[in-house]
């Protein structure tokens, strides 16, 4: 089943632009050539790729048609790169509409928000500019992360799933290191003034959103009993300390952000002595490419420094 480049790139910017009209203004074409090009590709296969839907997704006969297309997108700019066949300033515009810019190599990647808070984007920044890599960050729960491995929307994501996706490769990075805490007057009003666990079940607590289950895991293994308290929803890593220290609730904050506040007296922790800590780790397609395989040094080595090992 040959695909023809420009339809494999038609596809990529479909799924990233979401529909057909604003993939369309990113080529430079009609809506009706998008729709013919992804059409043609599906009569190449025989199924379906893409659901028209608001944003377009892709089926499951899609999803490995788009990893595909991105595999061999990635390995052309790689190409263009090395021999320096684009012919364009690296820090030029970008001749499609795309983002990535002349002589650019575009990696998207999928990162959990406390880790994109705290520690990814610096050891990204160790990256050489001549590199000429943009990147696509999506932010995702760690434990969710593989989906977007699998669907072909990533190539490389932080996870907490040891298992590698197929066809992709594993390595461990290190643990996320989390303490249990509250503000003082927090404690006061909540906790007896003495940050009794025991109490930790019925306060005020603070969640990313509804699919964190660290501080429910806290509770359970701090207080043996399940949590009934009211709970905030805070789906942004930064806000969601402030939340904590603000006195909203309590909750599991990653060591870098809170580690000040405790030794300053602004928070109490509730169990000294005893972190949270979430193992990571960094899958990445099994393909050999040049910005790929720095991408994977470089964060392995900012993990290395800025994680505790497990």
């Amino acid at each position: 089943m040959p695909f023809q480049f420009d339809h494999l790139h038609t596809l990529t910017t479909l799924i990233d632009e979401g529909t057909f009209e604003a993939a369309a203004r990113r080529l430079h074409v009609t809506a009706s050539a998008v729709s013919q090009r992804v059409r043609a590709m599906e009569q190449s296969t025989g199924k379906v790729l893409v659901q028209r839907t608001n944003p377009v997704r892709t089926t499951d006969a899609g999803d490995v048609v788009l990893r595909y297309a991105r595999q061999v997108l990635l390995l052309d700019a790689d190409t263009a790169a090395e021999l320096r066949l684009d012919g364009g300033d690296p820090d030029g515009g970008d001749p499609d509409g795309g983002g990535g810019g002349a002589g650019r190599v575009s990696v998207p990647l999928a990162v959990n928000a406390d880790s994109l808070s705290t520690w990814f984007l610096d050891a990204l920044a160790d990256l050489p500019a001549e590199l000429g890599a943009v990147f696509e960050i999506h932010r995702e729960d760690e434990e969710h992360t593989t989906s977007l491995l699998r669907s072909g929307t990533v190539m490389a994501a932080v996870t907490s799933t040891p298992e590698a996706v197929q066809g992709c490769t594993v390595a461990g990075l290190g643990a996320m290191r989390y303490r249990a805490v509250c503000s003082p007057e927090f404690d006061a009003r909540h906790l007896g003034g003495r940050a009794d666990p025991e109490l930790l079940p019925q306060a005020p607590v603070v969640n990313f959103d509804r699919r964190d289950d660290l501080q429910d895991r806290f509770v359970r293994e701090s207080a043996r009993r399940e949590p009934t308290g009211p709970r905030h929803y805070i789906p942004a890593s930064e806000d969601f300390a402030r939340t904590v220290l603000l006195g909203f609730g309590w909750g599991v904050v990653p060591e870098r952000q809170c580690a000040s506040e405790i030794a300053a007296g602004r928070l109490v922790e509730l169990a000294p002595g005893h972190p949270v800590d979430v193992r990571l780790y960094w899958q990445r397609w099994n393909l050999r490419s040049p910005a790929l395989d720095r991408i994977s040094e470089v964060v392995r080595a900012g993990a290395a420094d800025r994680l505790h090992a497990f």
